[in-house]
């Protein structure tokens, strides 16, 4: 009901307001000074004050009509605005929509030829869905799942070939769907993960994972067995009880992994970053760890046998119970007191400047130095059994 009287209630009061005018017009200058007009034979003087005031009254009327008219202007293109913002919503619905259409298809497509029984369709299964997770990002964690979840089915048991042999002499061929899958999710675009990857106990003997970003990866029990991993990013990766032997680690990012009792023998670890790094009971037998960084890193009860750590940093590392049998220690960096408390130096081929200091390694030192004394040195760094 009010929106019906409404426009009544305007038209009565516009008409209201022109009658008005037309009033004020005809009469307004005797209303306003009428004791100095005359209302009979107007002299040039009257006229001129009737004049002025009409002209102004008009004048007033034209600002009044020209706000009104810039209103109406201003209203009228705020509604249009607000129309065309409308339409652009909707049309932006509508693409997304189309969109997510068009994405759900392609991932539909992707699952079909990952299921595949021809290799040349997987891959293109693997590529399609890094394609969709480079342009969706809402569909990132989705496409590292399937991945993850992918190599999990196709790298759950060792090839049959190579079960019994040596780390090193395991060249047989990882499946390329599987190498491609990782490599996809290698280099996967950096974003917010809040999920967890899921590549335990898989098999992944000899992959090729250059720079790989790996980090946070839960990777226990996995065999990366000669893998070739150089300046891959493994900080804070769950490594437990993997086997790493003969893996190449060159310059890999390491810093804050688990890898209690994990498995490096013969692995590669030059410049590598294992600061703050969890070895606990690892085996790090010839091991080449030169210029790596193992500030801070716990490697009690690690087997070391053999290893190379010339030039590497060992800022307040734990050797607790390590063995270091015929390790070579040579101008290791800042080997304080505190790093070799409790370690096994049998046969140690070199000892750091500054551990002659430590009173609690006095007997070690000396049983270093007779069982040294007693072999004829040959050169720099000779290993004694």
């Amino acid at each position: 009901m009010k929106q019906k009287l409404k426009p009544i209630a305007l038209t009565s009061l516009l008409t209201l307001v022109a009658i008005g005018y037309v009033l004020l017009l005809w009469r307004g200058p005797w209303w306003i000074d009428g004791a100095h007009l005359r209302t009979k034979n107007l002299q040039p003087a009257d006229g001129v004050v009737i004049t002025g005031f009409r002209t102004m009254l008009v004048a007033v009327g034209a600002g009044a009509l020209a706000a009104f008219g810039l209103r109406y202007t201003h209203k009228g293109h705020k509604q249009t605005e607000a129309l065309f913002q409308h339409t652009q919503d909707k049309d932006r619905e509508q693409a997304e929509l189309t969109r997510e259409g068009q994405v759900t298809d392609r991932y539909v497509e992707a699952i079909k030829l990952l299921g595949s029984e021809n290799v040349t369709q997987r891959l293109g299964g693997v590529f399609a869905l890094e394609r969709i997770m480079r342009d969706s990002a809402k569909d990132h964690a989705l496409v590292v799942q399937v991945l993850a979840g992918f190599i999990r089915q196709h790298a759950s048991q060792p090839l049959p070939s190579l079960v019994g042999m040596s780390a090193r002499f395991q060249r047989g061929p990882l499946g390329e769907e599987v190498q491609a899958a990782l490599t996809v999710l290698g280099r996967r675009p950096i974003r917010k993960e809040s999920f967890e990857i899921d590549l335990r106990s898989v098999h992944l003997v000899n992959a090729h994972l250059f720079k790989a970003n790996f980090a946070a990866f839960d990777l226990r029990e996995t065999d990366l067995s000669g893998a070739y991993l150089l300046e891959a990013n493994l900080a804070g990766a769950e490594l437990e009880g993997a086997q790493l032997s003969d893996a190449y680690l060159v310059g890999a990012q390491m810093n804050g992994a688990l890898m209690a009792r994990a498995d490096l023998s013969g692995a590669d670890l030059s410049q590598a970053n294992l600061s703050h790094a969890q070895m606990y009971g690892a085996t790090l037998i010839r091991a080449a760890m030169q210029g790596a960084d193992l500030s801070s890193a716990d490697l009690s009860r690690a087997d070391m046998t053999g290893a190379s750590l010339h030039g590497a940093k060992l800022t307040n590392t734990y050797f607790i119970e390590t063995k270091l049998d015929r390790a070579h220690l040579g101008e290791a960096q800042d080997c304080t007191i505190q790093t070799l408390l409790g370690a096994d130096l049998r046969s140690t081929t070199t000892l750091p400047t500054r551990l002659a200091d430590a009173p609690e390694l006095e007997e070690r030192i000396q049983f270093c130095e007779t069982e040294t004394a007693k072999k004829p040195r040959n050169g720099i760094g000779q290993q004694h059994p």
